[in-house]
């Protein structure tokens, strides 16, 4: 019995503070990111709603927020011109119910082994995708059918932009980036609700003829049931395994990512995904749009104080209550706010701190591949190439092999010095470029040979030894410092990790290796 006023102090003292920050957060993003896909309006509510009640209630994070998310902008929007609205409800709903599959086979892991470059380039993609439309609206156009378009008619919209909708988005961009630097008392509002708030006042007040947003009628008669389509079954199953992939692969990347930001929190993942499976059935059920675990909510809820799932339900509570009493209001909303706040949201998705890590693991054409197969064809098209891309680079790793040479300073009267260092996988792939650095040291010279390989063929093993009893039949020494898992010896110890300064080993002894053939 104690238990209880306990935990009900704590929510009250943590988890309603907390969810009443997210939800501000998240009215103003579900509503951009339906305008964005073409879906009606209601239908980002919908998602919202459903993130919070039913993820929050079964997902396998307590601090994870669930809603409709950038990343699978492009896709919906894509669903949406090939089959129509009620058919991608269908998809959405069919998806949730493979995800409560995969999640009840215990197989949640699996989707984190794809590639982290591949990911964020995808979300890179998908960001430029978004901004590059937007930036239409926001001048007071109308965005093209794909990002190359978009980029060819900016000229143009640039020439004949309406002031006042570009006024009204350039308001939007500028307040939410520079929110950041305002004094924390001020920040306690969160930017992208300041930001739509000031532009819908001034729309209002100036008056501003310009377009706002469409919502008919209430929530409950917004609500679309889902609608097998009556051909194309092909396509529309590869939609459904799409949004299952994306929808599945970014929730459990944002689980993994809150359970960075509060140390001790640990996330079930197969239990989130079945969550997230069953908040998409719900969703697309009920006429709303494709659910994800969102990190933007996600860390806007942990750095607001939240402690429990609660914090994440009472957030679609509010969500609920604002879309039955208060729909009114977003019907004044200019479609340039939104326009802007979708601007700023699809340039985030490229992070500079991904780019940087990412390059640090010699990831970065693997990054680059995936983002630009995405701006340039399509989703499924860019992660494709991004996997191609990311087997060449595993396949040149493992046959990969760093081979230099250099002369060391030794005194006038000694023979010239050289080191020769050969890292990686030394197989016959790599025999070209080792004979030609060899073949660099001059006859008689003392060569400090270093061997960091995790792998020497008998190509390789064969070519080195040889040319070691060349170069010592021809007057010069070689020693050998082994420095890895392989060896040119057949027994004894070595060690297993590179040292500061290598750890010598005796010298090949050259009389065990053959004759010199003079």
């Amino acid at each position: 019995m104690p238990r209880c006023p306990r935990l009900a102090a704590e929510i009250a003292r943590y988890d309603l503070p907390a969810s009443l920050v997210v939800f501000l957060v998240a009215v103003p993003l579900s509503l951009g990111i339906a305008v964005a896909t073409g879906a009606p309006v209601a239908a980002g509510l919908v998602a919202a709603i459903v993130g919070g009640l039913v993820v929050g209630a079964a997902g396998g994070s307590r601090l994870q927020v669930s809603g409709p998310a950038a990343g699978l902008t492009v896709v919906v929007a894509d669903l949406i011109t090939q089959f129509g609205w009620p058919v991608t409800c269908a998809i959405t709903a069919l998806a949730g119910l493979l995800q409560i599959v995969l999640g009840s086979c215990r197989v949640a892991r699996v989707a984190l082994a794809l590639s982290p470059a591949i990911v964020h380039g995808m979300l890179a993609g998908i960001g430029v995708t978004i901004a590059l439309a937007q930036l239409h609206v926001v001048l007071g156009g109308a965005p093209q059918s794909d990002a190359l378009r978009n980029v060819l008619a900016l000229p143009g919209q640039l020439a004949h932009l309406h002031e006042n909708a570009a006024v009204l988005g350039l308001l939007v961009i500028a307040v939410v980036l520079g929110w950041p630097r305002l004094p924390k008392r001020l920040r306690a509002v969160p930017g992208p609700l300041a930001a739509i708030a000031l532009a819908t006042a001034a729309a209002a007040l100036a008056p501003m003829d310009v377009a706002t947003v469409e919502m008919p009628g209430s929530l409950l008669a917004a609500l679309h049931p889902p609608q097998l389509p009556d051909a194309g079954w092909g396509a529309f199953t590869v939609g459904v395994v799409t949004v299952t992939a994306i929808a599945s692969v970014e929730s459990l990347l944002s689980a993994t990512a809150v359970d960075r930001l509060r140390p001790g929190h640990r996330t079930d993942l197969d239990r989130e995904l079945v969550g997230q499976g069953a908040a998409n059935a719900v969703s697309g059920t009920l006429g709303g749009l494709p659910i994800t675990g969102v990190i933007v909510r996600s860390s806007t809820n942990v750095g607001a104080g939240a402690r429990t799932r609660a914090s994440t339900v009472l957030h679609g509570v509010w969500v609920l209550v604002f879309a039955l009493l208060l729909a009114g209001l977003v019907e004044r909303i200019p479609m340039a706010a939104l326009a802007g706040l979708l601007v700023v949201v699809g340039l985030q998705l490229v992070k500079v701190t991904d780019i940087r890590r990412i390059r640090r693991h010699r990831e970065l054409p693997v990054y680059l591949a995936t983002a630009l197969g995405v701006v340039v064809f399509n989703l499924l098209e860019g992660v494709l190439i991004g996997l191609a891309v990311a087997l060449v680079v595993v396949v040149a790793r493992v046959v990969w092999a760093r081979v230099d040479a250099e002369q060391l300073e030794t005194p006038p009267a000694d023979p010239p010095h050289w080191l020769v260092v050969v890292e990686g996988t030394l197989s016959f792939l790599a025999l070209p470029r080792l004979s030609r650095v060899l073949g660099q040291i001059p006859a008689g010279s003392v060569v400090e040979l270093e061997l960091v390989t995790d792998f020497l063929d008998h190509a390789a093993h064969e070519h080195l030894d040889s040319w070691i009893t060349q170069h010592e039949c021809g007057g010069g020494i070689v020693h050998v410092y082994e420095v890895g898992g392989m060896s040119l010896r057949d027994s004894g110890p070595r060690p297993w990790r590179r040292a500061h300064h290598p750890v010598r080993t005796a010298p090949v002894d050259a009389p065990n290796r053959g004759t010199c053939r003079h």
